[in-house]
C-alpha cells in the first residue's frame, strides 16, 4: 500500500496568500467592512474546456481560465500563462496582484489573469497555435481593448499574442491591435516591451540600493529564472554594475562566486536552451540557489519559492521579487523579523504592465514612440511608485510590501467608493 500524500499547507495556496496580504493592508487602512468584502473577491472567474486536434489526428481536451478581479479603475489587464500547474486559485491570486500592481504604478487598469493547463513543450508548433487560437476564441466574450487586454506570461510569447490578436480580429472582421499587448512590432507592438519587466527590476534594485546606502558594484546577486524576465534582469543588473554570481532555469542553477559572464551565459542559453553545463560554473539546484551567500536575491520564476520551510536559510539581505508571489505570507514575516528587505512583486515586476499600457495607448492612437522615450517614461513611473511605497512604509513603520499595498489598496478603495455600487 502506498503512503498517503500529505495535503499541501493552505498557506501555499496563492489565492489564500493574496487574500491574507490584502486583509493586512485593509486592517491598517481601517477599510469599511463592506468595501473589504468587495475587494477581497474576484469579480469574474471564467472556466473553459475545449478540444484541440493534435497532429496525430487525435483530439485532446484542455482546461483554461480567465479571471477578472477588479474593473473599477479601467479595463482588466493581465497575462496568460501556459503551464501544467495552472490552477483556478493561482489565476485568481495573479488577477488580484495585477489590480494592486496597476494601482501602485497608477495606470488606469484593473487586474486580470488567464491560464491553460498545458505543458507547451509537449506540443508541436502547429498544435500550440491551434490551442492558442481555440482558447482565444473561448475567452473572446470577455476580452477586448476596452474590457480586458491579455499579455504574455509564463511560457507565452509575442508570437502567441499575435495568434490571439489575429483570432479576435478575424472573428470581428477587422484588425484590433489593442486587444493584446506584448505583440511583435510588425502588428502594433511597442519598442521596449520585451525588456520592460527586467528593466523595471533593475530600476527598483538601484533605487533600493540608494535607499540602503549600498554600492551596486559591491553587491552580489543570484537570479532564479532565466526566461524573458530573469535573463533580461541579469543582463541589465550586470550593466548597472551588480555582480551576478548565479542564475537558473528549469534545468537547474549555475554559480560562480567571482561573478558570471552574463553575455556568455545568454549565448550558451540561446545555443543549448539551458544554462546547465555552462563552462567553469558550479552546478546547483534551483532550491540551492535561493540559499546562496549573496547580497541580493532576485526570484524571477514562479510563486511560492520562498516559504516558511526555507525563509530562515535565505542568506541574502535584500530580495527583489521579479516573479509574481514568490514569497508566502508566513515566509514574509520570517524575513521581516530577520531584517531582510523585500521589494514586493507588485512594484518590482511592474515594468511589464507599465510598458504594456504604453503599447495599448500607442495602438489606440496609431502613433508610436521611440524606445528611448519609452524607457525614460518607464523609469520615471517606477521611481515615483518606489518613492510613494517608501513614504507609506516609513509613515506607518511597516515593510516595503505593506507600504506598497497601502498605496495600491487605498487607490482602488477610493475609486470604488466614488463610483458606488450599481444599481
Amino acid at each position: 500500500m502506498s503512503a498517503a500524500v500529505a495535503p499541501q499547507p493552505a498557506i501555499d495556496n496563492p489565492w489564500l496568500n493574496a487574500q491574507r496580504q490584502f486583509d493586512e493592508a485593509a486592517e491598517l487602512l481601517e477599510l469599511d467592512p463592506a468595501l473589504r468584502c468587495v475587494l477581497r473577491e474576484v469579480r469574474r472567474e471564467f472556466t473553459v474546456r475545449f478540444p484541440v486536434k493534435l497532429d496525430s489526428g487525435h483530439v485532446q481536451m484542455f482546461e483554461g481560465y480567465r479571471v477578472q478581479h477588479n474593473l473599477t479603475r479601467g479595463p482588466a489587464k493581465g497575462g496568460i500563462r501556459f503551464h501544467p500547474q495552472v490552477s483556478l486559485d493561482e489565476v485568481k491570486a495573479l488577477a488580484m496582484w495585477m489590480t494592486w500592481k496597476c494601482a501602485l504604478v497608477d495606470i488606469p487598469y484593473g487586474g486580470a489573469k488567464g491560464g491553460v493547463i498545458v505543458d507547451p513543450a509537449q506540443l508541436t508548433h502547429r498544435e500550440l497555435e491551434r490551442l492558442t487560437r481555440r482558447f482565444a476564441s473561448e475567452i473572446s466574450v470577455l476580452v477586448g481593448p476596452d474590457s480586458d487586454i491579455p499579455a504574455p506570461d509564463v511560457n507565452t510569447t509575442a508570437e502567441i499574442m499575435a495568434w490571439i490578436m489575429d483570432t479576435i480580429s478575424m472573428e470581428a472582421g477587422y484588425s484590433i491591435p489593442a486587444v493584446v499587448t506584448g505583440k511583435p512590432l510588425e502588428i502594433g507592438g511597442s519598442e521596449g516591451r520585451p525588456s520592460a519587466t527586467g528593466r523595471g527590476v533593475t530600476v527598483v534594485a538601484l533605487e533600493t540600493c540608494r535607499r540602503l546606502g549600498r554600492d551596486p558594484a559591491a553587491t552580489t546577486v543570484a537570479v532564479q529564472g532565466f526566461g524573458n524576465v530573469g535573463g533580461v534582469a541579469a543582463r541589465l543588473l550586470t550593466e548597472a554594475g551588480f555582480r551576478v554570481c548565479a542564475v537558473s532555469d528549469a534545468s537547474g542553477a549555475i554559480y560562480d562566486p567571482g561573478g558570471l559572464d552574463i553575455a556568455a551565459v545568454l549565448e550558451h542559453h540561446t545555443r543549448n536552451r539551458t544554462v546547465a553545463g555552462f563552462p567553469g560554473a558550479e552546478q546547483l539546484t534551483n532550491a540551492a540557489l535561493l540559499e546562496l551567500p549573496v547580497d541580493m536575491l532576485v526570484p524571477a520564476a514562479l510563486e511560492n519559492q520562498i516559504t516558511a520551510g526555507n525563509a530562515a536559510r535565505i542568506k541574502a539581505s535584500l530580495i527583489v521579487e521579479a516573479a509574481n508571489g514568490p514569497t508566502t505570507t508566513d515566509a514574509d514575516h520570517i524575513l521581516e523579523k530577520r531584517g531582510v528587505v523585500v521589494v514586493p512583486d507588485i512594484l518590482a515586476n511592474a515594468g511589464g504592465v507599465t510598458v504594456s499600457y504604453f503599447e495599448w495607448v500607442q495602438d489606440l492612437q496609431s502613433f508610436f514612440w521611440e524606445e528611448a522615450e519609452i524607457n525614460q517614461r518607464l523609469e520615471r513611473i517606477m521611481r515615483r511608485a518606489f518613492a510613494q511605497m517608501c513614504g507609506r512604509s516609513d509613515e506607518h513603520h511597516v515593510s516595503l510590501r505593506m507600504g506598497a499595498y497601502l498605496v495600491a489598496v487605498q487607490r482602488v478603495a477610493a475609486a470604488t467608493t466614488v463610483r458606488g455600487i450599481y444599481p
